[in-house]
């Protein structure tokens, strides 16, 4: 990797509020290209808030992001984004090719319209994720996990550098996890940068190289196995950590302490 280039995602000093009450506070973040990075904590701790500011869809009250050196609006072209479920409109008639061709838009040039060369594209994100027989599907009428699917094959699309992923794994079954899961680290592979909201405590070691462990302010940030301990998540997650028992008489290996869950 080229030192020179400018870095994917840089937060500084980042503070955030919501209806004048405070959400974040002081974020200091400095993401390298490559990267697969989950960002976990609580309930209200702040994870989706980051995500939008990130993003441009909220403003900060103090600091700053900048993304490939750029401020948001300006590198938007070079981030892919996959909501929150819950804050997407189901009822909206459009179909899944719809939705990922969407993700083209940034790559057209003004007053351009979307040609062949971009719905062939559409077609071969859609046939990634396994979704191509379901293209002509209105997206209300999926599954969950087919959801979650299109909007990550709209994020393929997008063709971008760095990804944001609010909750991916959310609402879908085991099949569908196992997919994004070898989708991120594919892409991670390709030099591509990945920061995901996660909730589930007892997966995030496996699926992530480096933890943000966030609740309001940002407890920690590094690799996952040095920042994934009793004593962090216990700072994270404060009365709301509880230790899952161990099954029968197996020992407690030092190393990989019992797994944490909120």
């Amino acid at each position: 990797m080229n030192d020179h280039l400018p870095i994917p995602l840089e937060v500084h000093d980042l503070t955030v509020a919501y209806q004048k009450k405070p959400v974040l506070y002081g974020i200091d973040l400095e993401v390298k290209a490559g990267s697969l990075i989950g960002i976990i904590g609580p309930n209200g701790a702040g994870k989706s808030t980051l995500i939008k500011t990130i993003m441009g869809q909220m403003k900060p009250e103090d600091g700053y992001v900048k993304i490939f050196g750029q401020s948001g609006r300006k590198a938007v072209t070079r981030v892919g984004y996959v909501p929150q479920r819950e804050s997407v409109d189901w009822d909206f008639p459009v179909t899944a090719m719809d939705v990922v061709l969407m993700g083209r838009f940034g790559h057209l040039g003004w007053m351009k319209r979307i040609g062949q060369r971009d719905r062939s594209f559409a077609w071969k994100c859609l046939e990634q994720m396994n979704m191509l027989p379901y293209a002509d599907r209105q997206i209300g009428n999926l599954s969950g996990g087919q959801q979650q699917r299109v909007f990550l094959a709209r994020a393929l699309a997008q063709q971008s550098d760095l990804y944001l992923m609010d909750e991916p794994f959310e609402g879908v079954d085991a099949i569908t996890e196992k997919a994004i899961v070898d989708l991120l680290k594919s892409l991670r592979d390709q030099g591509k940068t990945l920061i995901v909201v996660h909730h589930d405590l007892s997966t995030a070691r496996e699926y992530f190289d480096q933890l943000a462990l966030l609740n309001l302010r940002l407890v920690a940030f590094g690799q996952t196995e040095e920042v994934f301990t009793h004593e962090l998540l216990q700072r994270t997650y404060g009365g709301k950590l509880t230790l899952l028992s161990e099954v029968g008489s197996r020992k407690v290996d030092p190393q990989h302490p019992p797994v944490p869950i909120s």
